[in-house]
């Protein structure tokens, strides 16, 4: 859809009518860090997650998904909700305490698609959540959403790092915003916490070694862990928190009034009832299918949540 630009002020009261924490737009420009993002595969940081490779020429330009990409529409979901780890129980990302993240935000990002398509008849929409071969954060840092921590999350200044991020191209060229400015300075609290080293400095930025990540460990990774890093899984069965968890932009402050705080999405704060570390070991496929129904914890599989539960257990949770 080709024409003037036009103003993006409706657009995001129905994103935040949506139920959207934030909203902005950029251009749907080639991917600014896609130089950095192929020198992080082929250092191998991607660990087995061999379809990051083969998606990279679609990662290059939002046009290989949507071929009149104009813009780029980037919202941000709030998910924090307390976590705290309890013995002999799983300890799960907070993340994936509820329901799956890309089903609650692809409906919403779908029934913004709807309403543009009703303001801009002709225009064509496509919907994007951290599934689709796109760098997101690259778009989201364009739009405003947040810049890149030393933990490479994106964060948000006055609200920290505890949001999803879900893209929405479309074809109408509407006004973009500034990309967020922001720096950790001197700070080395994730860097210092994470329990196996994985983030490092390299080519002059941080970066994170997917192959010692407990979250990639613990959700991507298939086969045995090897035993050097088996001890630093801790009590993570799903996931883990501990770089965002010590994050200052994380904290509670009274200077910082427009923080996130808790999440209100009833899909995330419906959490499910899991069995502990030990009835895990022995959950067969049946049991395993009907409590990850709808959850993005399926993602492991269940010899994958097997292991991490052995070694839960190896490591006194």
């Amino acid at each position: 859809m080709s024409g003037s630009m036009v103003s993006s002020t409706d657009l995001k009261h129905k994103a935040l009518e949506l139920g959207f924490m934030s909203v902005g737009v950029c251009e749907a420009l080639p991917a600014p860090h896609l130089a950095a993002y192929e020198d992080w595969i082929a250092k191998g940081y991607h660990g087995s997650m061999e379809y990051l490779a083969r998606h990279v020429p679609l990662k290059a330009n939002p046009t290989e998904l949507l071929p009149d990409a104009a813009s780029i529409v980037a919202v941000a979901l709030n998910y924090y909700q307390p976590n705290p780890a309890v013995p002999g129980e799983p300890h799960l990302a907070t993340y994936a305490l509820g329901r799956d993240y890309h089903r609650v935000i692809r409906g919403r990002l779908k029934k913004l698609a709807a309403w543009i398509e009703i303001e801009y008849p002709g225009s064509h929409n496509r919907a994007c959540v951290d599934s689709a071969p796109i760098l997101e954060r690259d778009y989201a840092h364009m739009a405003g959403l947040g810049w890149f921590g030393k933990n490479t999350c994106l964060i948000d200044s006055k609200r920290g790092s505890w949001f999803f991020i879900g893209l929405l191209l479309t074809s109408v060229k509407f006004e973009a915003d500034a990309p967020a400015l922001g720096a950790c300075g001197t700070c080395r609290a994730c860097i210092e916490a994470c329990p196996t080293g994985a983030i490092v400095f390299e080519e002059g930025r941080w970066q994170v070694d997917a192959r010692s990540c407990v979250s990639y460990l613990t959700i991507e990774h298939e086969g045995e862990i090897p035993p050097d890093l088996r001890q630093g899984i801790g009590d993570w069965t799903f996931g883990c928190d501990i770089c965002q968890s010590v994050c200052p932009f994380n904290q509670p402050r009274e200077s910082q009034p427009l923080r996130a705080g808790l999440t209100t999405e009833p899909d995330f704060l419906n959490r499910r009832q899991w069995p502990n570390l030990k009835h895990i070991q022995q959950m067969d496929e049946v049991q395993w299918d009907e409590l990850t129904n709808g959850s993005a914890i399926r993602r492991t599989g269940l010899r994958g949540i097997r292991r991490n539960a052995e070694i839960n257990l190896q490591n006194g949770s």
